[in-house]
């Protein structure tokens, strides 16, 4: 048996036309992937900056059930961000999310990779923390913000707020939010508007090189195989706003960009490429 490295199977990621979500196959599951949910935010504009907006919990939901009754998949992933609240979720975020989770399908299994706003979630939605197994849907499993593999490593995911994991690196393909990306694109008469939008490319290797957590990374040893191609969700909540990736110095929130996708390309919600996201 050869010393080599194995490659895994490329992951095949499908973005939802027109939503901002995707599809993948990994192992035998099919499964769609959101990221930024942000549940609950309208009760955090009125807490933290006094602004009272509508709730669009309806709207939310009713947008993710179409999307999982239009995709059918056996596992909901959420790259982070389910809910708002840094803390424990307030009265009406709690709520809102509880009312979601009771109308997903009994058969529907969900993975949350845990944001920076996701607070304290795995004490009250996880299966092992004696709510989650109230909900009638199929498992609820909390896993770190950094990261895992999904299948036999087929699809690595993240939040994007830290550096991702070893495990979820040595994937053919790392899917993460935070970011919440977005372009600012204006007419010929000097009009502009703000689109939510997608990141794709290679991964960089140059900020990743320097981390004594990444020793012994595949792709950073100088070998055949290049490093992971990289999927930037655009926030399923839509009032969150984002980075304008083509706005000159624009600061980004995840650690790792814009240094680790230097060369990515920016495409709309409705599959349009833009090309360079930086250029756009």
């Amino acid at each position: 048996m050869s010393d080599e490295p194995r490659r895994r199977a490329v992951a095949r990621l499908e973005p939802v036309p027109g939503e901002p979500a995707a599809t993948a196959t990994v192992g035998s599951e099919r499964a769609l992937l959101v990221a930024d949910y942000h549940a609950g935010y309208e009760a955090g504009l009125r807490y933290e900056r006094g602004v009272d907006v509508p709730s669009r919990a309806p709207e939310r939901r009713e947008r993710l059930l179409a999307l999982l009754e239009r995709t059918s998949p056996d596992r909901l992933v959420v790259l982070g961000d389910l809910m708002h609240s840094i803390g424990d979720p307030g009265g009406a975020e709690r709520g809102e999310l509880e009312v979601l989770f009771e109308s997903f399908a009994p058969t529907l299994d969900v993975t949350v990779v845990k944001g920076n706003h996701d607070g304290l979630i795995e004490t009250w939605l996880a299966d092992d923390s004696g709510t989650g197994d109230d909900l009638e849907t199929g498992s609820v499993t909390i896993v770190p913000g950094d990261g895992i593999a999904l299948g036999d490593g087929d699809l690595g995911v993240c939040h994007g707020h830290t550096w991702p994991a070893m495990a979820a690196l040595e994937c053919d393909v790392l899917c993460f939010g935070h970011e919440h990306p977005c372009v600012r694109l204006e007419d010929e008469v000097g009009g502009s508007r703000v689109e939510r939008a997608w990141l794709r490319g290679r991964l960089d290797p140059t900020p990743f090189r320097d981390r004594s957590e990444y020793e012994g990374l595949s792709w950073l040893e100088g070998g055949d195989e290049g490093p992971p191609r990289a999927v930037v969700m655009p926030a399923f909540n839509d009032l969150v706003g984002g980075t304008w990736v083509n706005v000159p110095n624009q600061s980004f929130l995840s650690p790792f960009l814009p240094a680790g996708l230097a060369a990515g390309e920016a495409y709309l919600l409705d599959g349009t490429r833009l090309g360079p996201y930086r250029s756009v």
